[in-house]
């Protein structure tokens, strides 16, 4: 995850702010494409927008890096990454 300069979303009726974007690829096929799955959190990690986008031809061909596609998968979501990695957020589950 990378926390990105704020975008509006329109989630269940509100607008909220969205300041992190998380991804990874869900579907790889060697030398030809990759789709990403990508969601926007809010502050608390919360989801407020999700999608798919389709990595191919040149795009997937300039893909040796990870930081190549976090920065494909911000342009082509119109983001501003301003850092860098955000640690999830993990909840403590204490069994009764």
């Amino acid at each position: 995850m990378k926390t990105i300069s704020p975008v509006q979303s329109w989630t269940n009726g509100q607008s909220v702010q969205a300041t992190i974007l998380n991804a990874y690829a869900v579907n790889v096929a060697l030398g030809t494409s990759a789709t990403f799955y990508y969601s926007l959190l809010d502050d608390k990690q919360v989801m407020v927008a999700q999608g798919n986008l389709n990595m191919i031809g040149e795009d997937y061909q300039k893909w040796s890096l990870d930081q190549y596609a976090w920065d494909w998968i911000a342009s082509e979501l119109k983001l501003t990454i301003t850092g860098d990695y955000v640690a999830p957020i993990v909840e403590k589950v204490i069994a009764e």
